[in-house]
């Protein structure tokens, strides 16, 4: 099933139309200031296994699938788009680092996660519970009242959890990545209760499209694939002595659950939102987070 925007959504997404180039040079020069580049320490036995795995790889495609010059040099062009678009932090993040966060945390109990993606932005405004994320006036979408509370892996209540959030506006667009919207546009750092409760207030996101004007977008046209996520919230949840979990949540009969472009979904993921019972207007969600204590696994 293809999804298609309302016309609210395309005069949005007209008004804050960017481009990969400028969400992608953005998302590259967060990750380089974000400080994982520094200090990795990565040793040189397994720097010389991954990366002499890779190469391999890499040969043995050219091997099984008889590439031709024409197809090489088409990827060594593609290669350097990807470098000059700034789409690496993109591209890693849609095609592999869902397999990454499967493999570190396969043995970590409690909450599953999933990919963060290339647009977290850490520091976002601090809330109290319950919070309300920063919106414009009229904000397109439909209300949600997001709730629930942090245990540890015994049931216990967790003091001093706080959850970040972060999604994108009704036309599929990011603050801070697309131009015309508010710095904080639907991002906070929500401080749960000294019970581990918390309660925020926000809009129900829509799906997009990840950017299709660049390198990235090239692939997914020339491989004939889509570029829908489903829509989704980024959520980023942390207590001192536990362990972080960031993960996305998703909502059910969203056609592209099944198919993510990022291969991110996950059954233990998805919201069950339905009419608020409070008489307020919109939509209640509740999703509780069982964190494990650091150095705890299964």
């Amino acid at each position: 099933m293809e999804i298609t925007m309302t016309d609210t959504q395309a005069d949005i997404r007209k008004e804050n139309e960017g481009t990969a180039v400028e969400a992608g040079s953005k998302a590259t020069e967060r990750f380089a200031a974000s400080g994982k580049i520094a200090g990795l320490g990565v040793s040189k036995e397994r720097v010389s296994l991954l990366a002499g795995a890779l190469i391999k790889a890499a040969n043995d495609i050219v091997v099984e699938h008889q590439v031709t010059y024409e197809e090489y040099n088409a990827l060594k062009a593609w290669l350097i788009k990807v470098g000059t678009d700034g789409e690496w932090p993109l591209f890693l993040d849609v095609w592999l680092e869902h397999t990454v966060e499967d493999v570190n945390s396969q043995e970590r109990p409690g909450t599953r996660g999933t990919i963060e993606g290339p647009y977290y932005v850490p520091n976002s405004p601090a809330l109290e519970s319950p919070a309300t994320v920063e919106m414009r006036e009229g904000e397109e979408g439909t209300p949600l009242r997001f709730s629930g509370h942090f245990t540890d892996t015994d049931g216990n209540p967790i003091q001093g959890a706080q959850l970040e959030i972060w999604h994108a506006d009704a036309a599929g667009f990011y603050s801070q990545y697309a131009p015309g919207l508010p710095e904080w546009l639907f991002r906070a750092t929500v401080k749960a209760d000294s019970d581990g409760q918390f309660v925020l207030h926000t809009m129900r996101p829509a799906p997009y499209q990840i950017p299709t004007d660049g390198a990235c977008g090239q692939l997914i046209s020339a491989a004939g694939w889509h570029a829908w996520r489903p829509a989704h919230i980024h959520i980023k949840v942390s207590a001192p002595g536990y362990q972080p979990v960031t993960q996305q949540l998703y909502f059910p009969g969203d056609p592209h659950n099944a198919d993510d472009i990022a291969s991110a979904v996950k059954p233990e993921l998805m919201l069950d939102p339905k009419p608020r019972t409070d008489g307020g207007a919109g939509e209640e969600a509740v999703y509780d987070y069982v964190l494990a204590k650091v150095g705890q696994s299964k």
